[in-house]
């Protein structure tokens, strides 16, 4: 198996956002290198800049702040396949709020702002894939934001439930209770009081 093969699910992910040449995807992932992470490992800690940029081939993966009391609020969870990263410490070269640590033992492809540069300028469908990849990113926190705003704990939980139920096999639950913004014990009489659902 060449090196390029490797990247089935990586070169897949573009396939599966934008109907785009094979050629232009290996053309585009090129210059990607996987590594691996343990489980707990630190992707990126916040105050730091990111200097590369990551898709998430197999794992879970979570983001988190830290508020005035010193707890972790959980900000994302990830799951494979998609790409993982603080994009405008990416590309603005700002340091990062958010601490990025994985859930799972997880494999990753990364890349330098050097190579998405230069396939931004010299691959027209890499910039529509981007575009596109940034339009989804944003509907997708647009969306938690509102329903953390108009939405009941429960109705949050049955959502997530419904749409990502891998994540309750493989995330613990003190993670899922602080992304849906309630606590452990709160989650749990939850789950109860909908298990005939």
């Amino acid at each position: 198996m060449t090196h390029q093969e490797n990247k089935l699910v990586l070169n897949n992910f573009f396939h599966s956002l934008f109907p785009i040449e094979k050629e232009t995807v290996e053309r585009i992932t090129k210059n990607f290198t996987p590594f691996k992470l343990e489980k707990n490992s630190i992707l990126l800690d916040k105050e730091t800049v990111s200097t590369k940029t990551y898709f998430l081939e197999k794992g879970y993966m979570a983001s988190f702040i830290l508020n005035e009391d010193n707890d972790e609020i959980i900000t994302n969870i990830f799951t494979a396949p998609c790409f993982v990263n603080d994009f405008l410490s990416f590309f603005k070269k700002e340091p990062t709020k958010e601490t990025f640590q994985t859930i799972t033992d997880c494999i990753f492809w990364e890349t330098d702002l050097e190579t998405v540069q230069d396939n931004f300028h010299s691959i027209s469908q890499f910039r529509e894939f981007s575009r596109l990849l940034f339009v989804i990113n944003y509907h997708n926190l647009n969306d938690r934001l509102i329903e953390m705003i108009s939405q009941k704990a429960e109705t949050r939980y049955l959502k997530l439930l419904k749409q990502r139920p891998d994540i309750f096999k493989h995330v613990p639950l003190k993670i899922i209770a602080s992304y849906l913004g309630i606590t452990d014990t709160s989650l749990s009489r939850i789950r109860r009081d909908t298990s005939h659902l």
